[in-house]
């Protein structure tokens, strides 16, 4: 792993966009399809230095960046708020948002193979952005999210309409103990025949987890089945929190 002062150091050098792409391409994906293989989640640490995490949650506070706000608690999904980004995006989301598609689609592609699942998906974002755009999934779902003391989001799943790509991102924007207590990031499976399993990630500021969007293959006794995942967060106990959500299918 580099450390942080290099990692900075060398974003400087050549542009935080660019320089992400250069970071994502040189992380062990072997390493990280095994344990989304093995656990449905897989972390990266430290991928946004703590000035970039600081930068990025800074733009809560512009809504010009934005299509549109959601307060949760007008519609159930738990207590805090985030914002979907408009396009154009960014340049560091729209550079993680590609950089990160590539490997992740080869791994989709495994997944769907062995779910026996029709949808395969094309090397390159823009390739499978279209696929959405002509099926009328045109919305950017990129998010930044912000929660406060108390505040908590519901398990759900991030589906905005017929063509979802399988995985996901969220990277941690705040340090754990000392920006906030709590809102500790959580998935659950659900298995067939049996009682649901709970994971609660790790996560530190800078740090990226990669997860199932719905659902994953899993090897059984009579051959692979589905298992369906959701994800939330946990009750903040104290601070604020911020996450940026990198999803790669867009909305209707």
């Amino acid at each position: 792993m580099v450390p942080p002062a290099a990692q900075a150091a060398a974003r400087r050098a050549v542009g935080a966009a660019a320089g992400i792409a250069v970071h994502v391409a040189a992380l062990d994906w072997q390493s990280i399809a095994d344990e989304l293989n093995s656990h449905g989640y897989a972390i990266i640490p430290g991928l946004l230095t703590a000035d970039e995490c600081h930068d990025m949650a800074a733009h809560y506070a512009h809504p010009q960046l934005f299509r549109s706000r959601v307060v949760m608690s007008q519609h159930g999904f738990g207590s805090g708020e985030y914002q979907y980004f408009r396009y154009p995006l960014p340049s560091m989301i729209s550079a993680l948002r590609n950089a990160l598609y590539g490997p992740l689609a080869a791994i989709a592609n495994r997944w769907h193979e062995l779910m026996d699942l029709p949808d395969r998906f094309p090397a390159d974002h823009a390739d499978f952005l279209a696929r959405c755009h002509a099926a009328g999934q045109q919305r950017p779902t990129p998010l930044l999210l912000e929660y406060k003391t108390g505040d908590y989001n519901c398990l759900h799943q991030d589906l905005y309409g017929e063509h979802v790509f399988p995985l996901q991102a969220a990277v941690l924007l705040n340090q754990p103990g000392t920006d906030f207590e709590g809102g500790e990031f959580v998935l659950t499976e659900q298995r067939p025949r049996m009682q649901s399993r709970v994971e609660v990630v790790p996560l530190k500021r800078g740090d990226m987890v990669i997860f199932a969007v719905n659902h994953r293959p899993v090897q059984g006794t009579r051959g692979i089945y589905r298992v369906n995942l959701r994800h939330g967060v946990s009750r903040l106990r104290s601070g604020s929190r911020h996450t940026l959500g990198i999803i790669f299918h867009d909305a209707t």
